[in-house]
């Protein structure tokens, strides 16, 4: 059976470079931004155009350098910012420009001191005036997570009618559940006339820990398009991950959902961005931590030297990772001690595994890992004798 494509919108270079101390020139942008073509996103939200001369020549820059994914540029839904969104997408092959406006009562109330009908009105002409440069225009109903549904449905339906292309509908302060975000989705495909004629997308924030979950729930509900960043960077919390995404989908092939996305750059893409933005990745972090492929329990580190898939559910080399790592420690058993002394050339017996593992114990007692060269030392100055093989 085929599978349905999810498109991968990446927003490293603007929601994610939101983060306070990961400012990045228009350079390392640059050098962001053709990896991630070369990763297979189709779309790069390449900045906001008006919010700095900065930001401007970083999208106008990524607007020439990009040869496959589409590059988009925000603006809020006022004719200026749109454009100068157009004027820096003008040299880009594919051009998105993704506008919108605040939805919820509260954005409504509070952010804008107007009413659902006068917010309608500013959506649709922000759509229209955008559709007068491009053809592909994203719309985005900020806070839509919070937003009434027949009131998202009503607007969702007539941005359609203006020409909108792609309806972003974000949980912009991270507080859905999969449950609720799977739902609303659902409500919009199944609500909206003329919905056929634009792609659902799922932008969500991580507040509460669950911009993955949510993001997954949407897809099997209908979106076919998902907004993420690179390590999930991004504002307070952070966004979507877009590693998690992509293995989620190709670790469930019953989902019949799949991306354009080659997994065996992700780790490499992370560090990078990683060190750009002066953003170090969380040892433990899904995919592409350091620790995501490392065992230093002993149970774990015999069945994975019996066969990696008893406790892994994904080849570390899918994702760029050479391989995975047995770490010593004192919770480490004979069968990952003889595994790492294999490595660095001894092929030790039965018997005299255990004698070293007996001084190996007192060793890793006092030391929080033991590396390569603690073996050679305890072997050395072990009271049995043994030779390296290679």
């Amino acid at each position: 059976m085929s599978k349905d494509k999810v498109q991968i919108f990446d927003t490293t270079l603007r929601d994610g470079e939101q983060v306070p101390g990961c400012k990045l020139d228009t350079k390392q942008k640059l050098v962001i931004a053709e990896r991630l073509d070369e990763l297979g996103v189709d779309v790069i939200e390449a900045g906001f155009p008006i919010s700095s001369p900065g930001d401007f020549n970083s999208v106008s820059e990524i607007a020439k350098l990009v040869q496959n994914a589409t590059v988009c540029g925000l603006t809020r839904a006022v004719k200026k910012d749109i454009e100068v969104a157009a004027e820096a997408l003008k040299y880009a092959k594919k051009p998105r420009i993704h506008t919108g406006i605040g939805t919820s009562d509260s954005h409504i109330k509070y952010k804008f001191n107007s009413n659902r009908e006068a917010i309608i009105e500013r959506a649709v002409d922000a759509v229209k005036y955008a559709k007068t440069f491009v053809e592909d225009i994203e719309f985005y109903a900020e806070d839509a997570g919070r937003t009434d549904n027949d009131f998202l449905a009503r607007i969702c339906e007539e941005v359609i009618k203006a020409g909108a292309t792609v309806l972003n509908i974000p949980d912009t302060t991270g507080y859905c559940l999969p449950e609720e975000y799977g739902a609303k989705i659902k409500y919009l495909r199944d609500n909206v006339t003329g919905i056929h004629k634009a792609i659902l997308s799922c932008h969500c924030h991580n507040d509460l820990g669950l911009a993955t979950a949510n993001s997954i729930a949407g897809v099997i509900n209908g979106a076919r398009q998902i907004e993420c960043t690179i390590n999930g960077v991004g504002e307070r919390a952070g966004n979507t991950s877009l590693e998690e995404v992509v293995m989620i989908l190709r670790q469930h092939p019953y989902l019949n959902l799949d991306t354009n996305i080659n997994s065996k750059l992700l780790y490499d893409t992370s560090l990078m961005v990683s060190q750009k933005m002066g953003m170090p990745v969380q040892p433990n972090k899904a995919i592409v931590g350091s620790n995501a492929f490392a065992h230093s329990s002993g149970i774990h580190q015999d069945g994975v030297i019996k066969n990696r898939e008893t406790y892994e559910i994904m080849d570390p080399e899918d994702v760029g990772v050479t391989e995975s790592s047995i770490v010593l420690t004192a919770r480490s058993g004979r069968a990952a001690l003889a595994y790492r002394s294999k490595k660095i050339g001894y092929e030790l017996t039965k018997v005299q595994l255990d004698v070293i593992y007996e001084d190996f114990l007192k060793y890793a007692d006092r030391k929080k890992e033991i590396m390569d060269e603690d073996i050679h030392e305890i072997i050395e100055a072990s009271s049995i004798n043994i030779e390296k093989v290679a």
